[in-house]
């Protein structure tokens, strides 16, 4: 069983891929937010998918 918080650490380590810069983690909706690159990088099965293709446009 995973820990919760050492998973929340291990994303908050994580940066965006475009801009180097740093990711908010939403949990309700899975997702690794860039407010810089405007991007939200999904997390699938617990693995963030840090591609900018699989990322939402913010609106």
């Amino acid at each position: 069983m995973s820990d919760p918080d050492h998973d929340r650490r291990m994303l908050e380590a994580l940066v965006c891929p475009q801009t180097r810069g740093p990711l908010t983690y939403d949990a309700e909706a899975q997702e690794l937010v860039s407010k810089s690159a405007g991007l939200a990088y999904p997390i699938r099965g617990g693995i963030p998918i840090m591609l900018a293709d699989e990322a939402r446009k913010l609106d």
